[in-house]
């Protein structure tokens, strides 16, 4: 009796280790998945081919840009052909999106492209922020911020500087030509 108990323990400590250590619902292990799958792009950008000219920002601005060390992005290209591919992985990062650590950011949509902000940490550290956004005739695109002591009010102002920001488009040529 006391030499099943122990295995029993055992086979369940076992059990939800192995399943603990499963990372196949985060967004990393569907990046690491799909980066060479056919219709996807990846990209890894540094957060300096924004050409900000930080001598124009404040100093909250100045933070929030200098939290942020990169960006990863993946895309995949939906088309005529493809448009049932397209529903099923929609449905896998809108699952793993569903998970309860990623933290509702910002969500807005525009003549049918939608775009998702969420965030992982608390409300006063973000370990890493997701923009999410889809179109039906276009596809989508996750973009992860990575940084150092970035929080969901630091993104917030950082989208003002984002849209002022001067992109090296060439840095990005492959992802705009990707969708075109």
């Amino acid at each position: 009796m006391n030499r099943t108990v122990k295995y029993v323990i055992t086979i369940l400590f076992t059990a939800s280790f192995l399943v603990s250590c499963n990372d196949s619902g985060s967004l990393q292990r569907y990046f690491v998945d799909n980066q060479e799958s056919k219709n996807f792009i990846t990209q890894d950008i540094p957060i300096t081919m924004l050409n900000i000219d930080e001598s124009k920002l404040s100093s909250e601005q100045k933070a929030a840009y200098n939290s942020v060390k990169r960006l990863n992005f993946l895309g995949f290209k939906g088309n005529e052909t493809n448009a049932e591919t397209l529903k099923l992985e929609l449905a896998k990062v809108k699952t793993i999106l569903k998970d309860e650590k990623y933290n509702d950011l910002m969500e807005f949509s525009d003549k049918g492209n939608k775009v998702v902000v969420k965030y992982v940490g608390t409300d006063d550290v973000a370990d890493e922020v997701i923009v999410f956004g889809s179109s039906k005739e276009l596809g989508f695109g996750i973009v992860r911020l990575l940084g150092d002591d970035m929080s969901p009010d630091k993104m917030v102002t950082l989208v003002s500087v984002l849209q002022s920001a001067n992109v090296d488009e060439g840095k990005v040529k492959d992802i705009m030509n990707f969708f075109k």
